[in-house]
């Protein structure tokens, strides 16, 4: 099969307006339910400042704390009723997209790997033709109307899903996800939950937890492309997010999961599900390639793209040192639920002209979220100590920071994990390589759990200081 053939034949576009009604739905559900749960004031209003991503400091100023955020929020739904509706579409998407985008770079405390494919999906959805049909601009506007759509709006979208579940499949191939360990420390805050807790709490659910979730993260999509496994996938995916949602409670991901398998059913299927009113593309037309004069840039841009989605989840191997410790590559890999990780803190900000060190209460600053953040992630450390030397430049001062930071790991011992001597807020953030006062984990994370009961950092520090008696692991 040719290039033009595969990426050109036009093909039914029922998948794709489908998928448009869902997926607007569920990002004006996203964008309101920010604003009722409290999620907006919590993570955007509360906070003095914002952990933005680096480099993006720019968005502390705009668009504005308090009812600024929650009108940004309310406009969003608006924008998602539109997408569902089919009307003003590129407007409403693209819209969207540039004030999640926004949201998304704004702040990285709130921060999971869900958010970024939403962002991914938002600007993806704004390049593909999916008001054509189903939809109130198609309705009003004729030369809107069509049917069909290239082959390639359906590869694009089946390749970035299989580029996200697989890389989450692979991420979870280290000892203390294969041993049960992760999904163990995962379940014991899941004691309580109505009929269920105490199943989660069985060794034999851990392992289960452990092994499905790489299972299915790597073989769902060929699983949904090959028709005698088909359904069973489609089956085993209802029961997999159901459970994800309401376990973990991750927001809208679950069933956007869901929605995507419209793109892995026949158009036949699709239309007497949803759309019996319409008649599908391959009733009307033969298989019709219609190459676009602009297919060198079209293709171009394509390639580029992917090789981003497939390179940038690989640069934690070009880094030292294991990014579960020093979380260098981290974000935007895919690594999605794969550790328990707590710590302490400890700022010591020292005036360089007078030598007078005193201690520094990060708590006066930070919101509870934030709290949670700072005492384990070393690029929100940095950013805290930057913002300090800000404040204090402000009034006249010129000072250094100090940080005395403690981590454990998956129930492990804690262990320094920042350089207590250097001072933070003198040094400079290395995108592309180690920050080498980061301190190396060495070969921390090769020893067993340490504490099998997993409470808070400060408590199992209080016992291991109380005790040289290392107790048995179960």
């Amino acid at each position: 099969m040719g290039i033009n053939k595969l990426l050109f034949t036009r093909i039914d576009n029922s998948a794709l307006i489908v998928f448009r009604v869902f997926f607007g739905f569920l990002i004006t559900c996203e964008a309101w339910g920010a604003l009722i749960t409290g999620w907006v004031r919590r993570i955007l209003v509360a906070p003095d400042f914002t952990f933005n991503f680096i480099g993006f400091d720019f968005l502390q100023t705009f668009p504005g704390p308090g009812p600024q955020m929650y009108a940004w929020f309310g406009l969003m739904g608006i924008f998602g009723v539109m997408v569902m509706l089919g009307f003003k579409y590129r407007v409403a998407i693209v819209g969207y997209a540039i004030m999640w985008s926004t949201v998304y770079f704004m702040q990285k405390t709130a921060y999971n790997n869900h958010y970024y494919l939403l962002m991914l999906l938002l600007w993806i959805m704004a390049i593909l033709p999916a008001h054509r049909s189903f939809s109130l601009d198609a309705r009003f506007r004729e030369s809107v109307r069509d049917i069909s759509m290239p082959r390639w709006v359906t590869l694009f979208i089946i390749l970035q899903l299989w580029i996200v579940y697989t890389y989450a499949s692979i991420a979870k191939i280290y000892p203390d996800w294969l041993d049960a360990t992760v999904p163990e420390i995962l379940m014991r805050g899941k004691k309580d939950y109505w009929l269920v807790g105490a199943v989660l709490q069985q060794k034999w659910t851990h392992w289960v937890i452990a092994y499905v979730g790489i299972l299915f993260d790597g073989l769902i999509i060929p699983a949904l492309l090959w028709k005698k496994t088909r359904k069973w996938a489609f089956f085993i995916s209802i029961f997999f997010h159901l459970f994800n949602s309401f376990v973990f409670q991750i927001g809208i991901f679950p069933y956007m999961s869901l929605a995507f398998t419209v793109f892995f059913f026949e158009p036949k299927t699709i239309h007497r599900i949803f759309l019996k009113r319409w008649k599908p593309y391959y009733e009307n037309t033969g298989n019709e390639v219609v190459v676009p004069k602009y297919k060198g840039a079209l293709l171009a841009v394509f390639a580029v793209y992917f090789i981003f989605q497939i390179g940038l989840p690989l640069r934690q191997h070009f880094i030292s040192d294991n990014v579960l410790w020093s979380e260098e590559g981290h974000r935007l890999s895919w690594r999605m639920m794969l550790r328990s990780k707590s710590g302490t803190v400890k700022f010591t900000i020292e005036d360089k002209v007078t030598g007078k060190r005193t201690p520094l209460d990060h708590k006066e600053y930070l919101t509870k979220n934030q709290q949670r953040n700072i005492r384990s992630k070393p690029d929100v450390i940095w950013q805290f100590a930057q913002h300090i030397k800000r404040l204090r430049a402000a009034q006249g001062e010129d000072v250094a920071i100090y940080v005395r930071c403690r981590v454990r790991i998956n129930g492990r011992r804690s262990k320094l994990l920042i350089d207590p001597k250097v001072d933070i807020a003198s040094v400079s953030w290395q995108w592309f390589e180690h920050n080498s006062w980061v301190l190396d984990s060495e070969d921390y994370l090769n020893d067993k759990p340490f504490f099998p009961n997993v409470g808070s950092l400060e408590k199992q520090e209080d016992l291991r200081d109380s005790t040289r008696v290392r107790p048995p692991l179960r």
